[in-house]
């Protein structure tokens, strides 16, 4: 799950690690893309050892720090939270990012917004 993938990425920027490996799966791949081009990763790629599929995600640090500090789960399993578009708001004032499921496929709280679609609110990072 995302929340699986988030600590991942989380903990390798805490030891400093220049990439991770982590299990693939279709939505971690989207939620890595759109991390990577809102600049939170420097890139992400699907790759294959041994027969089993993986994401190889660099890490992006600016100035010697990581791009993002902490995330915080907002859906859960057992405690769905939708979203209109009309109700997304900024996170931490424009300095985070929230991702959504779609009917579009996943988006950024910004992207979601200006496109007038809303959806299952997945998490907050910052």
């Amino acid at each position: 799950m995302y929340y699986d993938l988030l600590a991942r990425i989380k903990n390798a920027f805490l030891a400093e690690k220049i990439s991770l490996l982590s299990p693939f799966s279709k939505m971690d791949f989207e939620i890595a893309k759109i991390l990577a081009r809102e600049k939170y990763l420097k890139e992400v790629q699907k790759k294959v050892v041994n027969r089993k599929n993986f994401l190889e995600i660099k890490l992006a640090y600016q100035n010697h720090k990581p791009s993002f500090r902490d995330f915080k789960i907002m859906s859960q399993p057992g405690r769905h939270l939708y979203r209109r578009h009309q109700d997304i708001r900024p996170v931490k004032n424009g300095y985070g990012l929230a991702i959504l499921s779609t009917s579009k496929g996943m988006m950024d709280n910004k992207e979601a917004k200006k496109n007038k679609v809303g959806g299952e609110y997945l998490f907050e990072i910052w």
